[in-house]
């Protein structure tokens, strides 16, 4: 008992020491916007408090303030930061060799959803023969570019899985964000956005009718890396690892995303 209790104390004092070494570090976190500024700016603050770390964010697309590019782009194109969150699938980004593959940790997955204009009545999406329906009976559809992220991928499979792909076309409009589909809906431009279901992330003037189904989508797995490059790789990891904790859990369900088990 007495050996164990030294123990805890030399790990407790190892801890303390390593954290008053670190008090003031900075990471660096690459979030895609699509995960919601509200959600990664709650659990910043807690991981901030925990720790005396501070963190800086830059969102990739889907935010208001960033050019036009997912995160896995970003990666690829050099722009890795100590901590980056990447949706799957991302093969350039991890063999860009700006990220540690043995580090990747699934976060958190994240569904399609159709939003629609405020006040607007919600169509049923409840099973895919009704989510078929209601795209059919759309006036107008808007989602992602494809080649921007992968939730606009995620759009167009869906599209296909459900057949439609060739019947929506002539009243489909690709955008280069989220933020820019919702601004659409929210003048009444646009009717549906097929989008990321996320509650905490959207404009005024719209609102989320809910997740697709299973049979109509598959969830997207959004996956956290430590950057080859981390100027400080302990800390780096212990950011990770929080965004992966119970806590993080909760704030990503209470969100509408599904957290990764």
């Amino acid at each position: 008992m007495r050996y164990l209790l030294s123990s805890v104390v030399a790990v407790a004092l190892l801890l303390g020491n390593s954290h008053g070494a670190r008090a003031q570090t900075e990471i660096t976190l690459l979030a895609p916007g699509p995960l919601g500024r509200e959600t990664m700016d709650k659990l910043i603050a807690g991981f901030e408090s925990k720790t005396g770390d501070k963190v800086k964010v830059t969102y990739g697309q889907g935010s208001r303030d960033t050019p036009p590019y997912g995160t896995r782009q970003l990666v690829a194109r050099g722009q890795a930061l100590d901590v980056s969150i990447i949706f799957a699938p991302y093969p350039e980004a991890v063999s860009s060799g700006n990220v540690d593959p043995k580090s990747a940790t699934t976060l958190a997955r994240l569904l399609l959803g159709i939003t629609v204009k405020k006040g607007a009545p919600k169509p049923d999406i409840s099973t895919p023969a009704a989510v078929k329906r209601t795209l059919l009976a759309a006036k107008s559809i808007v989602i992602v570019d494809p080649a921007q992220g992968t939730l606009g991928g995620e759009a167009k499979d869906a599209l296909k899985k459900l057949g439609l792909a060739e019947q929506v076309k002539p009243k489909m409009k690709i955008v280069e964000g989220s933020q820019e589909a919702e601004a659409m809906v929210a003048k009444g431009e646009v009717e549906l956005f097929i989008g990321p279901q996320v509650s905490d992330r959207l404009r005024d003037g719209v609102d989320l009718v809910g997740g697709l189904p299973r049979g109509a989508s598959t969830p997207v797995d959004a996956v956290g890396y430590v950057s080859t490059h981390a100027k400080d790789p302990a800390a780096a990891k212990a950011l990770l690892a929080y965004l992966k904790s119970p806590e993080a859990e909760a704030a990503y369900k209470a969100a509408g995303m599904e957290p990764a088990h």
